[in-house]
């Protein structure tokens, strides 16, 4: 099938790219306040740093709670980037977020700082460290008219199992309860198979990767202490106002939280059964990010389960900017 011409995405800006520390890990293990720690103890060394936040949620205006956003009072202590980018009915790709980290990352070398990049999101992560490609990934309207179509009258289960049979490996490394990234990892499949994404490019200077790991039992405490928290903190009404101006039936609402939050604002769930199904989701969206970064080379591993590893992540960061 022939390919209509795509429309061009930007791509991370000429040289000299800023200095990169990215902070890897699986949710729950502690990126935010490290990247707040890290970039606070930076400047008091007279190295200021600006954070990138690589969270495929995070960028919906409006969805603070259930994606554990930094707070205001957080994101005024350092600057952030990559946060509440679009509403939460718009359609948000890798490829965008390799856009938009462009721009971040020249504003950044501009003002002379260091760029912290911070998320779970790997293939966010990916893209812009290893230069990921994205743009010479296939891409063809009728191809996604014809997936979306397929979500509408087969639903979720049906393209699952469509991308299993086309793609096992990317298969499993995709959030198979996410159905915008089911749609497009179809639709690539659909072109590719299971054949591997294209080369990296390379991001133009050697980048830092500093990965976040927590013991399983550790980690499966703080996932569920976390799901309790956030509806504590207002979830269910957080939702309650989002629906109120938004289809219930968007991809972005499918998403860990949101989708426990809608099944008790429809007497779906008791809140009790919707905290642990949310805290079951992210165990297992835990093990898939693991998955993933174990697949990446050249992360040293930090062990953040007794708390954060401030003083191992300031000397390498140190040692890679050569302070």
């Amino acid at each position: 099938m022939s390919s209509p011409e795509r429309p061009p995405v930007a791509r991370l800006g000429a040289e000299p790219r800023p200095r990169l520390i990215v902070l890897a890990g699986a949710t729950a293990t502690g990126k935010t306040a490290m990247s707040l720690a890290l970039a606070e103890a930076l400047a008091g060394r007279g190295i200021p740093a600006e954070i990138i936040s690589a969270d495929s949620r995070q960028v919906y205006r409006g969805m603070d709670i259930g994606t554990a956003k930094a707070r205001p009072v957080e994101r005024a202590r350092v600057p952030h980037h990559g946060l509440d980018l679009v509403d939460p009915d718009k359609p948000f790709s890798v490829a965008d977020f390799t856009g938009y980290a462009s721009g971040a990352l020249d504003g950044i070398a501009e003002r002379g700082v260091v760029a912290i990049m911070a998320g779970g999101t790997g293939f966010y992560l990916r893209a812009v460290a290893r230069g990921l490609a994205v743009d010479e990934l296939p891409w063809d309207p009728a191809v996604r008219a014809e997936v979306e179509a397929s979500l509408a009258t087969r639903g979720l289960p049906a393209l699952v199992a469509e991308l299993r049979s086309l793609a096992p490996t990317r298969a499993a490394a995709v959030d198979l309860r996410n159905p915008r990234r089911v749609v497009r990892a179809v639709e690539i499949a659909r072109f590719r198979g299971d054949a591997p994404l294209p080369e990296p490019r390379g991001y133009g200077r050697p980048v830092l990767w500093l990965g976040l790991s927590v013991l399983s039992p550790v980690l499966h405490e703080r996932i569920r202490a976390r799901a309790g928290a956030q509806f504590d903190a207002g979830l269910v009404e957080e939702t309650r106002g989002l629906i109120a101006r938004y289809d219930a039936n968007l991809p972005s609402f499918s998403g860990i939280g949101y989708a426990e939050a809608l099944a008790v604002i429809e007497g779906r769930l008791s809140l009790e059964a919707a905290i642990a199904e949310d805290a079951r989701r992210n165990v297992l969206f835990a093990r898939r990010q693991g998955t993933w970064f174990r697949g990446e080379p050249d992360i040293c591993w930090l062990d953040a389960t007794e708390g954060l590893p401030l003083d191992e992540a300031l000397a390498a960061t140190l040692a890679y900017l050569g302070a």
